[in-house]
């Protein structure tokens, strides 16, 4: 399922627009704070909800409301209406007149956003690949969103209690057994998909590189995953719970765990070298595109916000290759890096200045 066209009006930068997408490859050309960044993430909110720079600032400053209208090339109507109010925004989607107020999994449209700081993945701090790989899962497995939330909530339940020190033993063992059950499942599907990532990574990192290499994702986690999660975890939080009560919050759990990259058996976060690092995260997008294909149903859209002037030309070209089995979105403040890959084939939407 393709866009065919998108309106935007009262929506961040833009007052009210209209563009026209093509099936294949669309090419947003514009200076910087053009609203290159707006459009793309417009194209995301309404397929998926997902808002990659967060919810706040969606509507123009001096205006109340702001609205998303976007057709499929199934002749499908998704609009979106997002109201200032008190205390809170709301946010109503209504596809083809029928409304939601929270999106249903089922009529969420795949979408794959590869945009500056995925880049700097491999070095960032542990809570950032935690947020990429939670994100990559919410995509593909329908109950991993509301699992995660309720850990969340069981999290800040148990993590208060730690802090004031009003409670008793039993109390705190009511949310510390809660914590644990959620993150058996949590740490399930997150191992589930680390093993059928590690299926593809080496073969798809291998063509991309023109050499064969091998790469593996480790999941790191201070409670053995080897079996028996939830109930290793439970005897964590028993034991710890002094050392919990000094530092006041909960040291141990899916919220503290991470994700190791191996690049031939060395950490690539170490000794990979800046174009082997753009590889890994290129190849982890590839791989995103094809389980969310596998997992939908449907021919994700692929959005890239200004990074392909990024790669250099053995990576752009092989990321190229890709690009022509989906529809595309890409952002660029210089328009002929990208029409050398492209030739006549894609469509140039220029902003103005």
């Amino acid at each position: 399922m393709a866009l065919t066209d998108i309106r935007l009006q009262n929506y961040r930068s833009y007052n009210d627009s209209s563009f026209e997408l093509s099936p294949g490859v669309n090419i947003v050309v514009g200076p910087n704070a053009a609203g290159k960044s707006n459009l793309i993430e417009a194209l995301l909110i309404i397929l998926s909800t997902q808002a990659y720079r967060g919810k706040n600032g969606l509507v123009n400053n001096d205006k109340e409301w702001a609205r998303i209208d976007a057709h499929t090339d199934k002749n499908e109507l998704r609009t979106l209406k997002i109201t200032k109010d008190q205390p809170r925004t709301e946010y109503v989607y209504e596809i083809d007149k029928r409304i939601y107020k929270r999106l249903p999994f089922t009529q969420r449209n795949p979408a794959v956003l590869f945009e500056p700081s995925n880049l700097s993945l491999l070095q960032a701090e542990p809570g950032s690949r935690r947020t990429y790989f939670d994100q990559l899962l919410s995509q593909n497995i329908k109950e991993y969103s509301s699992l995660l939330l309720k850990y969340k909530r069981a999290l800040a339940q148990r993590n208060t209690l730690l802090k004031t020190g009003l409670y008793d033993e039993s109390q705190l063992f009511v949310w510390s057994l809660r914590l644990s059950e959620l993150a058996g499942k949590i740490v399930q599907h997150r191992l589930a998909t680390v093993e059928k990532l590690n299926q593809k990574i080496s073969e798809t990192y291998s063509k991309i590189a023109h050499k064969k290499s091998a790469l593996r994702i480790e999941y790191r986690s201070s409670v053995p995953t080897d079996g028996g999660y939830s109930e290793k975890l439970l005897k964590r939080l028993e034991n710890n719970i002094h050392e919990d009560r000094q530092r006041g919050f909960t040291g141990q759990g899916p919220h503290r765990d991470d994700y190791l990259v191996l690049l031939n058996g060395n950490v690539a976060a170490d000794y990979a070298s800046r174009g082997e690092v753009r590889t890994i995260i290129l190849a982890l997008k590839v791989i995103q595109l094809e389980l969310l294909e596998e997992s939908a149903g449907k021919k994700p859209l692929f959005l890239l916000d200004d990074v392909f002037s990024e790669l250099d030309g053995s990576r752009r070209k092989a990321l190229t290759n890709y690009l022509e089995k989906y529809q595309a979105v890409i952002t660029t403040t210089d328009a002929d890096i990208i029409l050398k890959s492209f030739s006549q084939k894609a469509q140039i939407i220029a902003l103005p200045n």
